[in-house]
């Protein structure tokens, strides 16, 4: 699996309640990210999460740059806290032709359930994951 730092939207990034991505993709930037292929979103766990109860990771687009209102596109199932340990991965496939959704920024999003008082995340677009 190859990593892009222009295809990441989150970077070791802290999740203790319902957030979106620090970062986010601008799907009208003229650079190919794949559009026709099969594409991916890979969240990786960096540090255990504990406290909480689960979270599920979302793939959203949105038309503003904040990610205030997003549109769920793709997501896991609710993940418990005792599946997020320190390098666990959850690959989520992002749904053909992205770009003709009509929204013009793709990033993630993490509903939690409960609070979490530690546990970070990094999101990277891919083509292929790793098995």
């Amino acid at each position: 699996m190859i990593t892009d730092n222009f295809l990441r939207v989150s970077t070791a990034q802290a999740v203790t309640t319902t957030a979106v991505s620090t970062d986010k993709i601008d799907l009208l930037q003229a650079r190919e990210i794949g559009e026709g292929a099969d594409l991916y979103f890979v969240f990786t766990v960096g540090t255990a999460f504990s406290g909480g109860t689960s979270i599920t990771f979302q793939v959203v687009t949105d038309d503003n740059a904040s990610l205030s209102s997003p549109t769920v596109i793709a997501a896991t199932a609710a993940v418990v806290t005792a599946s997020l340990t320190a390098g666990a991965q959850f690959i989520v496939p992002i749904p053909p032709q992205i770009a003709s959704l009509g929204e013009r920024y793709l990033g993630a999003q993490y509903t939690v359930s409960g609070t979490y008082s530690a546990g970070t995340v990094t999101a990277d677009v891919v083509h292929n994951v790793q098995d």
